[in-house]
């Protein structure tokens, strides 16, 4: 697919207001996507951006008033004018036992109430979108309270809105809201991540098919293209030679990412290839100190790296580094790990469930295994250590597929055209 962009900013120049729930110094898929596309959108095509966002810089404060927050007030940051609201957390304790009980008795209502407890409630946010002037309003993600402050405000001051789901279908007690779904019917555009996803919605939901344009997350190629192998194996003493198999996961330390499915996976791997290492790199979180017993435990333990909080340079070169990457979550509403890992040649393995068979074209850019089964993860990972041309191949074209769709550019310049057909003329 070849997309066509614009060297310079066009004369049509829109007032955007985009509403997310935590934005950069805070870290996170949907804050890099709102971050990096409305930087974009500033720089390719002139467009006035105002983001609105909480004061947060981890989640627990959307409901913990001891969690220490950023300022509220007003910045400019690459050109993009944000705006960090004050969030209302002191009934997050009660909220929480609230939606607990009425979630387990199938309460009426208990998708408002898992919502009011999760947050955030953001204080001023009806004037600061006023203020901003809008055009065109974006609110992202699901399924987060702000998500329906903003569309009450839209509806109020007439502006288009356009909602940015992020759904992680598998996870019912975030997604099984019929209140969700309500609410995305009733938007005026509507941006799913995946095929899958758009499909979901339409099948299932009865949302309207035009209303939907399927966009994914995007990366910067440049960011790649001086990774360093060499370096991430001297830095980390990843194996005791340059030629030793790695398997490279990357994500958050938690539950929802499946670390335990690998690990199991490669003690089966160790059979075949015992010199082979495993590494795993992500924010670390409570689930992290489950992860070290779990690993501790192995014969194989040496093998296992364990980091936490790596720097962006040595995510790059980790992933340069590695042989295979593997994400063995089954409840990933894009995936862009695996996008990144093709900006590296990489080949991918990721579950055949949920949106991530719509990313991984199976036995063309990568592969995919029958979640949740270790034992055919194994399978996969072995193949493709034990074929190397087939794992350059896949890498290719997972690194072809990634220049044509998958650039910051290309992302900004599809919502770009998608704000303006669903702005009125």
């Amino acid at each position: 697919m070849t997309v066509f962009l614009p060297s310079k900013p066009t004369s049509i120049t829109m007032r955007l207001t985009h509403v997310v729930h935590a934005y950069t110094p805070s870290i996170g898929g949907s804050q890099i996507l709102i971050q990096r596309v409305s930087e974009e959108l500033v720089q390719q095509y002139g467009h006035a951006i105002t983001v609105l966002t909480s004061t947060a810089r981890n989640l627990e404060h959307f409901w913990d008033a001891h969690e220490p927050g950023l300022p509220t007030g007003k910045e400019m940051i690459n050109g993009v004018d944000v705006q960090r609201l004050a969030v209302f957390n002191r009934l997050g304790p009660l909220w929480r036992i609230l939606a607990g009980v009425a979630y387990r008795l199938g309460l009426p209502g208990n998708d408002w109430l898992r919502t009011a407890q999760q947050g955030p409630w953001l204080r001023g946010l009806a004037d600061a979108i006023r203020t901003s002037q809008p055009d065109v309003i974006l609110a992202a993600t699901f399924p987060l309270h702000h998500m329906y402050q903003t569309a009450r405000i839209a509806r109020q001051l007439g502006k288009p809105l356009v909602l940015l789901g992020a759904l992680h279908l598998a996870d019912a007690w975030g997604y099984d809201r019929p209140m969700i779904y309500r609410a995305i019917r009733a938007a005026d555009g509507y941006i799913a991540l995946s095929q899958h996803e758009r499909d979901v919605l339409v099948e299932q939901h009865r949302v309207r098919p035009e209303r939907i344009q399927v966009i994914g997350g995007g990366i910067d190629l440049s960011t790649f293209a001086q990774a360093s192998a060499t370096l991430a194996r001297q830095k980390f003493g990843l194996g005791d030679a340059p030629d030793a198999p790695m398997v490279l996961s990357i994500g958050k330390h938690t539950e929802r990412k499946r670390f335990d499915l690998l690990i199991q996976a490669m003690s089966t791997v160790w059979r075949t290839l015992p010199t082979a290492h495993l590494v795993i790199a992500g924010a670390k979180t409570a689930y992290t100190t489950q992860l070290e017993y779990q690993i501790a435990q192995l014969p194989h333990a040496s093998q296992i790296h364990l980091l936490s909080d790596v720097e962006t340079d040595d995510k790059v070169n980790l992933l340069a580094a590695c042989d295979v990457f593997a994400l063995a979550s089954g409840d990933e509403s894009f995936g862009i790990v695996f996008v990144e890992a093709w900006a590296c040649g990489k080949p991918v393995v990721g579950a055949n469930r949920g949106a991530i068979p719509s990313i991984i074209h199976n036995e063309v850019d990568g592969l995919v295994f029958d979640y949740p089964n270790p034992q055919n993860l194994a399978e996969k990972l072995l193949y493709l250590l034990n074929n190397p041309q087939l794992a350059h191949s896949l890498g290719q074209s997972g690194h072809a597929k990634t220049r044509q769709q998958y650039t910051w550019s290309q992302i900004a310049h599809q919502y770009h055209n998608f704000y303006q057909s669903t702005s009125p003329p």
